[in-house]
């Protein structure tokens, strides 16, 4: 007897949960019976727990491995909730920049979160705080270094440039903030 596929349709909210409001061991070992019970399951079980996930069938040729993936990882994020806004936000505007053949395409230039950036400008010493959902200068919180960078010089500055956070050809990352 093969265990069942359970339901995987959306749940209204997902995604709302922090790391302080996940849910119990409980239910963390209750997810790892489902994967487990995915791992078991035939693969037309398999094709259709994806149907009741994506309300499509599943593209053809996808590999049974392939299948289990996406399931797994569905329940594992109605556990412990899915990726933070600030990062879905930064996952979008990184597609956007490679899908438009963005030359500043780096993941690597958003530093991690409690990060204080420092720029001397004009005899005055700058600090921002890096923050999930953005960054914080002079006890105000921005979502772009570059709307700091404007506020700072009055003129419009590339933020990760201006903080030194970019590469120019031949130089290294921190180079310019000597500038």
């Amino acid at each position: 007897m093969k265990p069942p596929i359970h339901d995987l349709s959306p749940v209204p909210g997902r995604g709302g949960k922090t790391r302080t409001n996940r849910r119990g061991n409980a239910d963390i070992s209750e997810v790892e019976r489902q994967i487990a019970g995915l791992a078991n399951g035939s693969t037309p079980d398999l094709r259709v727990a994806w149907r009741q996930l994506h309300h499509t069938g599943p593209p053809l040729g996808l590999s049974r491995d392939l299948l289990i993936r996406p399931l797994a990882n569905q329940l594992q994020e109605r556990t412990h909730g899915g990726a933070s806004r600030a990062l879905r936000r930064r996952l979008q505007t990184l597609a956007g920049e490679f899908e438009r053949g963005s030359g500043s395409f780096d993941p690597g230039l958003l530093p991690k979160t409690g990060t204080t950036l420092v720029r001397q400008w004009r005899g005055r010493t700058h600090k921002v705080l890096v923050c999930e959902d953005g960054f914080e200068y002079e006890g105000q919180r921005y979502r772009s270094l570059s709307v700091i960078a404007k506020r700072i010089t009055g003129a419009h500055w590339s933020g990760p440039r201006f903080f030194g956070l970019t590469k120019r050809a031949g130089t290294s990352v921190g180079a310019e903030a000597d500038r």
